[in-house]
């Protein structure tokens, strides 16, 4: 199993460019099963996640063909780079997601949502994924009883089915929900007359997606808003669309720079995506600056402690709350960090710790009281993001630092040690043997 070393301790100069969002791209191709015709992702990353959602579609009948491109080709957004992947689902072979696909990741849930509209019959197993916390499904199933469909669970798969089709509905999520959001999105598009639905998941992810299914012929009104107004079609058609830029990718090296002291500037991004992070690292005393050239984070005085508490978009990202905390952990000061969406998202705290960092945690919330000087160490991923944090703190400790089980890394970053070298990080990847 592989490993990254780093010897930390130098400061990141240099550009980094910003892939296709993961979290956009996952829901993006589970929307080739809604249509017989040829979706086109552009500016795709090159992911295990991808990958492992790659090998459920092919398992359901749909034909995935991907190529590289170059630097902006067709991405929308300058200095991009990735791929290019071309999904065609014009024959359902298999309406079961079987465990042993669907236990590696999350994401694949949301196969349910198309196969049960185009096809009125799926079979998927409870999904798998990082271990931070319970995220049940019943929100998705609950919205899909109310647009008609008939759900049991049983034996570890949710059974679906809608004979006649699936009818519209309102339908108001008790709580914010993304996947939730993404999996009714897409099973409304093809039910008969209109859902209205509400509390909806705003985050630029899920625009992505609605920007893609009307492009590929649905009738979806108020993106970007927490109310969503789906008029069924009979039929989509396949599209071209691109892929916007991953946001959370954006906020880990911005703090990357930021906790070297340093100087980056991230190139095929967007400021919007993600203002809630670049307005607390700016009253961090982080200098923030979007430009005609990309975002430039620049880190050339001592860094303040800010609070922060994770909220759904646009407030502050859980998927951004193991990094922030990295980076508090060399504030000057105290801060305190509320975790509001997972109940079990601390869990990198201990391996922190194994840095000098100190860390307190009372239920939803940690006290970080930031240190002058981390020191490398052995530690030991937990999940993706956590991994993120051990890799920003280990480049802001003196020394060396090692990461054990980096396999989380590669399902959300992509080239993530080329990147950082490319700035002048000593970091490399150690493969056993």
């Amino acid at each position: 199993m592989d490993s990254i070393k780093i010897e930390g301790g130098v400061p990141l100069k240099g550009d980094i460019t910003i892939g296709g969002a993961k979290n956009a791209a996952l829901p993006l191709m589970t929307a080739s099963l809604l249509t017989a015709e040829p979706l086109t992702l552009v500016n795709m990353p090159d992911l295990a996640d991808i990958g492992t959602l790659s090998k459920l579609l092919r398992h359901h009948g749909t034909r995935v063909d991907q190529s590289a491109i170059g630097a902006g080709h067709e991405s929308g957004d300058a200095g991009a780079t990735g791929q290019t992947m071309t999904l065609t689902a014009d024959r359902i072979t298999d309406l079961t997601a079987p465990y042993d696909l669907v236990r590696r990741m999350r994401a694949s849930v949301l196969v349910l949502g198309p196969l049960l509209a185009r096809m009125g019959e799926a079979k998927v197993s409870l999904p798998g994924g990082c271990a931070i916390g319970s995220r049940p499904v019943d929100l998705h199933l609950k919205a899909l009883e109310q647009l008609g469909a008939k759900i049991d669970v049983r034996e570890g798969y949710i059974y679906a089915s809608a004979t006649g089709g699936l009818k519209g509905a309102k339908v108001t999520f008790p709580k914010v929900t993304v996947g939730g959001t993404e999996n009714l999105l897409m099973a409304a598009a093809l039910a008969k007359g209109e859902t209205l639905l509400e509390n909806a998941a705003r985050e630029p992810e899920i625009g992505n997606l609605a920007e893609c299914l009307n492009a590929m012929g649905a009738d979806i009104t108020g993106i970007g808003s927490g109310t969503l107004r789906i008029k069924g079609v009979a039929s989509l058609h396949g599209a071209r669309v691109a892929v916007i830029p991953d946001r959370i990718e954006t906020g880990t090296y911005a703090i990357a720079g930021a906790i070297t002291r340093g100087r980056v500037t991230l190139k095929g991004t967007r400021y919007d995506l993600l203002e809630s992070v670049f307005t607390s690292l700016r009253q961090a005393g982080v200098e923030v600056e979007d430009t005609k050239d990309g975002i430039v984070v620049s880190a050339r005085n001592g860094i303040r402690g800010v609070d922060v508490a994770t909220d759904p978009f646009p407030g502050f990202p859980t998927d951004m709350q193991a990094q922030w905390m990295a980076l508090m952990a060399t504030a000057d000061g105290a801060s305190m960090i509320t975790e509001t969406i997972f109940e079990n998202r601390f869990m990198h705290v201990p391996e922190l710790a194994r840095f000098g960092a100190d860390v307190n945690v009372h239920g939803a919330s940690a006290i970080v009281r930031g240190r002058k000087k981390l020191s490398g160490a052995p530690v030991m991923a937990t999940d993706l993001r956590a991994s993120s944090s051990l890799v920003l703190a280990g480049l802001a400790a003196s020394g060396e630092t090692v990461i054990n089980r980096v396999y989380h890394l590669d399902r959300g970053y992509e080239r993530l040690e080329q990147k950082l070298a490319a700035c002048g990080a000593r970091i490399e990847r150690v493969s056993p043997g």
